[in-house]
């Protein structure tokens, strides 16, 4: 479907042409007509999969169009980080060419006071779109810098970051500001519960949206580690010690995780800085100068930067801690092999986390390859499904005493305590 076959008005098109864009992705194609509708929308889609135009070029087209106050903050939308409000403020200011009266002002921490103060004048001013981070936006709304009453639309891009950062409570007092007829749009990579409920406390009868996720790229090498936890740190220091593996990243399921990870990391002198959520925003800001810079080698992070972070020569991504989902899989590894470059996955799976990996092998619709634990570290967990496992109890449950088949009647069974187990699965997840 082309985007001349909605009714986007004729500035957001000849802005198109000119970018040459065309044909719609297909996230666009379904969010696009149900926004300049005046529909409530939830999408779920990657990154790369064109989210950002799917609900700024309908909404810069009903602006462009309708009579909405001169000094008002017309539109709000929020970004968990500076680095994705600066790109959503980029893509504002092509899509936006032909309408000069449509500006936009993007919000964010980490700046000196003469950036604030050039916010403030704009807020105050009215902004017709405001592109901000939650912390730096409810700055100014405690000051009285802001005023959200004539405010038309209001999006929250990449929900399952913002609560994944703790801004559940910053979005809430923002969104109490909101007037009841303001149409909302929320996007996330991933739908989680917490996501789902957010959707359920602020979208108005929304229309979802949701993409499959993509498997990765074939230029990925993706390979895997059966071990104990405690072997963890002793393959990453056996990579090292045979390879150069600059520009890594090292995801860690939690920011607890990440520090101590990162702890250990520098007692064996490997160059790596941390990423996660309890850092400041200047503090962030300047871990990833400093890695794209090359002035660090390792990253180690929670998922805070599996998305929305434009770095095209990471080389090699190292699960330390299976992730929750296909998608976060997906999400993670696609940091690597960027910009027609090749690169490698490497994922450590603890035997707690082989069901997990085994489903996301079943959405991947291959066997990840399983390399042999480095010398001197003994043996890992067998590779095997709970299901698998509690087969094997059973069959040895009826070699074990009293529940002998009647044709072994007499035969000793030497080494087998006869102990039934099954284990159970709670934490079954549909892959789509």
């Amino acid at each position: 479907m082309t985007f001349e076959e909605t009714y986007l008005n004729d500035n957001i098109l000849d802005a198109l042409y000119d970018m040459h864009f065309e044909e719609m992705t297909p996230i666009q194609e379904k969010c696009i007509p149900q926004i300049l509708d005046g529909r409530d929308v939830l999408g779920v889609a990657q990154t790369g999969t064109g989210k950002t135009a799917a609900y700024l070029l309908p909404i810069l087209s009903m602006l462009d169009d309708g009579e909405y106050p001169e000094d008002a903050i017309n539109c709000v939308i929020m970004a968990p980080t500076r680095e994705l409000a600066q790109q959503i403020d980029q893509a504002m200011e092509g899509f936006a060419y032909y309408m000069p009266q449509v500006s936009s002002i993007a919000v964010y921490g980490g700046n000196d006071g003469s950036r604030f103060d050039q916010e403030l004048k704009s807020l105050r001013g009215g902004a017709p779109v405001v592109i901000a981070t939650p912390g730096r936006l409810l700055s100014h709304m405690k000051v009285g810098n802001l005023n959200l009453a004539h405010t038309s639309f209001f999006v929250l891009d990449e929900a399952d970051r913002m609560l994944d950062m703790g801004f559940i409570d910053d979005i809430m007092q923002i969104t109490k500001l909101l007037p009841q007829d303001c149409q909302k749009v929320m996007f996330s990579a991933t739908m989680p519960s917490k996501v789902r409920d957010l959707a359920v406390s602020l979208l108005h009868n929304p229309v979802e949206v949701k993409l499959k996720v993509s498997r990765p790229a074939d230029k990925i090498r993706q390979l895997a580690y059966v071990c104990y936890d405690p072997q963890k740190l002793s393959i990453i220091d056996h990579l090292f010690k045979n390879g150069d593996l600059q520009r890594v990243i090292i995801f860690c399921g939690k920011k607890d995780r990440v520090k101590d990870i990162n702890r250990q990391l520098s007692r064996l002198k490997i160059n790596c800085a941390p990423m996660h959520s309890d850092l400041s925003q200047q503090e962030r800001d300047d871990v990833m100068y400093r890695f794209k810079a090359g002035q660090v080698d390792v990253l180690v992070a929670t998922d805070i930067v599996s998305r929305g972070i434009d770095i095209d020569d990471i080389r090699i991504v190292i699960n330390f801690d299976v992730p929750h989902d296909a998608e976060d899989y997906v999400h993670r590894i696609g940091r690597t092999a960027r910009a027609d470059r090749d690169g490698m996955a490497i994922t450590f799976i603890s035997d707690k986390d082989i069901r997990r990996f085994m489903q996301i092998e079943h959405f991947l619709g291959k066997e990840v390859e399983k390399l042999p634990l480095p010398d001197g570290l003994g043996e890992g967990p067998e590779y095997k499904s709970s299901e698998e496992n509690a087969k094997s109890s059973r069959r040895n449950s009826h070699r074990g005493h009293g529940n002998k088949p009647r044709r072994y009647k007499g035969r000793k069974d030497k080494g087998r305590d006869g102990k039934k187990t099954q284990e159970k699965d709670n934490n079954k997840q549909q892959i789509n």
